[in-house]
């Protein structure tokens, strides 16, 4: 079946491509991209005034399953990944039981094909039940379809064990997706260690917390070798540190979430656990650090670090509440309004950061509208100006502090293979 996308701002910063024209899609390919496409059609999509770019590709989500299906599904979170502009996602291992062993990965594996209307790239644990105590088969996963490793939610504390798992991921040719949190330093936190957490009366996390395992890691990856990405990172130095990597020829990348780049601790007026994530809402400094480090490329991701949770979980308030908030369909509207619409980025090297950039650290065939490749795009009106309503969520999880949130870009249509899976005509 054929589909023609008319008319549309094609950005595919993997061609250069930057202007208009139409797409043409055979069954799950681009056949043709051009300025005027005049073949016959089953169905053509007329995207006047919208843009037509890869589909996104998140580096870092939480699906829960198995384990914590209250919170969200693997077939609710790829639909939230779908209705945010997202055609691939990355799944952390932090489930119940844990993606630590092949079997797991297979599981998921078999379990996407059935519930995902998204690409789905099995990430797994370091060490067996994320405990940080013995290595998980890291070969086996890799064979079994893990595409990265990680302890996200935690750091692995052990240092030699850590470096024992870069030498087998970079002998299994996967990376290194590293949330950076000393455990020892972290304590009872619950807000950025400041002002905003001593009027809210709850345990602070001062910026070093990440700093000091993110120094370890990416000399972890100097020493052995092995690709490092750093996860949401949240502070002034982390920004520094990939820098001074990568001037250093250390093979690390980074990624920042859009409320790090939008929200500092300043916007926490009330004890609302929505604003309780990790690592936490930082100051205005590491904001702004952040943003430059995004606009010059030091960090080349945006992920969500989509954390759904039950209401009930994040009523209890900020000092008892979990962490983590809801991102797969809010990420490209806070990142065109922060970034794009304050004149921080270009709206090119916004679906950079969000398609093809990810492609390459992840080492995936994808984030590109070229001839050939897989039919995989988001058309969005970027124009469209609005308030986050988080009750229309498809998502599981509402726990986000941008419900009510002004923005501008919405997500028209997603394609997945060529199927069109997500419409938000059908909202209508």
């Amino acid at each position: 079946m054929k589909k023609l996308i008319k008319g549309g701002r094609v950005i595919d910063p993997a061609t250069e491509r930057d202007g208009i024209y139409d797409v043409l899609i055979d069954g799950d390919r681009i056949l043709k991209v051009a300025p005027s496409i005049e073949d016959p059609a089953d169905e053509v999509i007329d995207a006047s005034g919208c843009l037509v770019v890869p589909g996104f590709i998140d580096l870092h989500v939480h699906l829960r399953e198995p384990g914590f299906e209250h919170k969200e599904t693997i077939k609710t979170g790829s639909m939230a990944a779908a209705r945010g502009g997202f055609t691939t996602i990355c799944p952390m291992p932090n489930t119940k039981p844990a993606m630590d062993s092949p079997e797991m990965i297979q599981w998921l594996v078999n379990k996407a094909k059935e519930d995902s209307v998204v690409h789905i790239l099995p990430v797994g644990a370091v060490t067996k039940g994320q405990l940080g105590q013995a290595m998980t088969d890291i070969a086996g996963m890799a064979k079994a379809g893990a595409k990265a490793i990680s302890e996200d939610g935690k750091s692995v504390m052990n240092t030699k064990l850590y470096k024992e798992a870069m030498i087998e991921a970079k002998k299994a040719g996967i990376i290194v997706l590293a949330h950076c949190e000393d455990r020892y330093l972290v304590g009872k936190g619950a807000l950025n260690a400041g002002e905003t957490a001593k009027r809210l009366g709850v345990e602070g996390i001062p910026n070093d917390v990440e700093d000091v395992i993110t120094a370890r890691d990416i000399l972890l990856s100097k020493s052995t070798g092995c690709p490092l990405h750093l996860c949401h990172c949240s502070t002034e130095d982390s920004v520094k540190m990939v820098k001074a990597a990568k001037e250093d020829g250390v093979c690390v990348s980074a990624e920042v979430c859009p409320h790090h780049f939008t929200l500092t601790q300043d916007d926490i007026k009330e004890d609302d656990a929505n604003y309780k994530m990790n690592p936490p809402l930082r100051s205005k400094a590491d904001k702004e650090a952040l943003i430059r480090g995004l606009c010059d490329n030091t960090m080349e991701a945006i992920s969500t670090d989509h954390a759904p949770h039950h209401a009930d979980e994040k009523a209890v308030g900020i000092a008892k509440a979990p962490f983590g908030i809801v991102g797969s369909e809010t990420a490209f509207c806070l990142a065109m309004t922060e970034l794009v619409e304050k004149n921080r980025m270009t709206l090119y090297d916004l679906i950079s950061h969000m398609s093809y950039q990810p492609a390459k650290i992840i080492g995936i065939d994808k984030g590109s509208l070229a001839e050939g490749k897989a039919a995989d795009i988001a058309v969005i009106d970027p124009d469209t100006a609005y308030k986050i309503d988080a009750s229309k969520f498809v998502s599981k999880g509402k726990n986000t502090p941008f419900d009510g949130y002004p923005v501008k870009g919405r997500v028209l249509m997603t394609f997945v293979d060529g199927n069109i899976v997500y419409n938000y005509a059908d909202e209508m």
